[in-house]
């Protein structure tokens, strides 16, 4: 290891009141230090690659993958979720597709240089949120209780960073 190069751990976090979710960590060492959280939950509605291919998006609008970051192996990260290399391949070709990742030879998988703005942030937040809005309304919940489980969601989150 050289000494611009950092051993990164990459932290998969369960949610509490989710799918069953399957925790691990990758260790690998890159030239970037970076800190990425991956959740993948298999009995989830949303297929594994596009859950992937969501939260790569949502680590890049926050600020947390800067261009240049490299991602995990699809080796790794299919040895580590126990899931099926194609769909880790998958997901990054989605991405590579979109403009988002870039392929270096001999170094894998890279964030793009691309620049997050804030209406990229809400526009990815947007889709969870009309979900959440439509069982607000089918549960006939106030507007107040639903900001109160909003916050405490936000609260709880806190807790574990």
């Amino acid at each position: 290891m050289s000494s611009n190069q950092y051993l990164t751990r990459f932290q998969f976090l369960p949610l509490k009141d989710s799918f069953k979710n399957i925790s691990c960590f990758v260790y690998y060492y890159s030239n970037t230090l970076i800190h990425m959280n991956f959740d993948i939950a298999p009995s989830a509605p949303t297929p594994i690659y596009r859950q992937i291919v969501e939260q790569v998006r949502r680590l890049i609008a926050s600020g947390q993958l800067r261009p240049g970051d490299e991602l995990p192996s699809v080796r790794a990260v299919a040895l580590q979720h126990a899931i099926n290399p194609m769909t880790v391949s998958k997901a990054y070709s989605l991405l590579e597709n979109d403009g988002i990742l870039t392929r270096l030879r001999g170094v894998g998988m890279v964030i793009a240089e691309i620049k997050a703005r804030k209406e990229d942030k809400l526009a990815l937040l947007r889709p969870a949120l009309h979900t959440a809005t439509q069982i607000v309304r089918q549960l006939e919940l106030s507007d107040e209780e639903a900001h109160a489980v909003l916050q405490s969601c936000l609260d709880e989150w806190n807790k574990h960073e």
